[in-house]
């Protein structure tokens, strides 16, 4: 089944620099850009707002439509462009059809971890033809465009809906039915803070390896979207543990061959 954010003040950061602490070896993300603001990017600002995060959210149609969002979010939240949004986050998820992927502000992207959630549609984004004869990725066709930013493919492959439901913070402790969502990319201290990125919204990871990998969980393969139903039924959300996903993703088979 497909289911298609007195003192003088001090200067301004440069730009596109990482406005992010440091908690011993892992660099924490303090604001989460989101270039649109769907399904998946207004449950992903929900999860990050919960966790202490600032969000900053855009969409296509102008941060005027997002002012009831906005609302709910609270004072953690706030609509913008997006290139500003990109500028913004120390971390900016990229949830936008592929057909919109052209769009995107290359520049304001260079050096930031960068999300995506892009799946492919034909009847939606038109045919690809890379993408139809399995030579290349979505991620990799985004990594491509952006050739300055750290890409981690993940989120791709969970109904929002589940998204929600299914998070589980630590508390400070372990959490015996959290779900894995996997990641996929080329840059190993992007996939790191992606990992710290999780963990703080809810999930455990499951490094699938490099961008070309991330085949394995797009549309309709083992590890998409009703893995995380019970016996297929998507009002019933489940936790996929790391066993069951690693061997979903073991079973993918390309679209030549199912």
């Amino acid at each position: 089944m497909t289911h298609r954010g007195g003192a003088a003040p001090a200067a301004a950061p440069p730009r596109n620099s990482h406005r992010r602490s440091r908690v011993g070896t892992v660099m924490t993300i303090a604001t989460l850009g989101l270039i649109g603001s769907g399904h998946i990017g207004s449950t992903l600002a929900r999860l990050a707002v919960d966790a202490g995060l600032e969000v900053v959210l855009s969409n296509s149609r102008g941060p005027e439509t997002l002012a009831d969002l906005v609302d709910e979010l609270g004072p953690q939240a706030r609509a913008a462009t997006a290139q500003e949004a990109a500028e913004a986050g120390d971390a900016v998820v990229v949830t936008v059809p592929l057909k919109a992927v052209p769009d995107l502000p290359t520049e304001a992207l260079a050096g930031k971890l960068v999300l995506d959630t892009v799946n492919y549609y034909p009847d939606r984004d038109g045919h690809v033809a890379e993408l139809d004869d399995e030579s290349t990725t979505t991620s990799e066709l985004l990594q491509r465009h952006l050739p300055g930013a750290r890409v981690v493919k993940v989120f791709n492959n969970i109904y929002f809906e589940h998204l929600r439901a299914l998070a589980r913070t630590r508390g400070g402790s372990d959490v015996p039915d959290r779900a894995v969502l996997p990641i996929a990319g080329d840059d190993d201290e992007a996939k790191i803070e992606a990992v710290e990125l999780l963990d703080r919204l809810g999930y455990d990871a499951h490094d699938v390896g490099a961008l070309a990998e991330g085949w394995r969980y797009q549309r309709d393969l083992p590890a998409y979207a009703g893995i995380y139903a019970t016996d297929g039924d998507f009002t019933r959300p489940r936790a996929v543990g790391r066993d069951e996903l690693v061997d979903a993703l073991a079973r993918a088979r390309r679209y030549r061959d199912l």
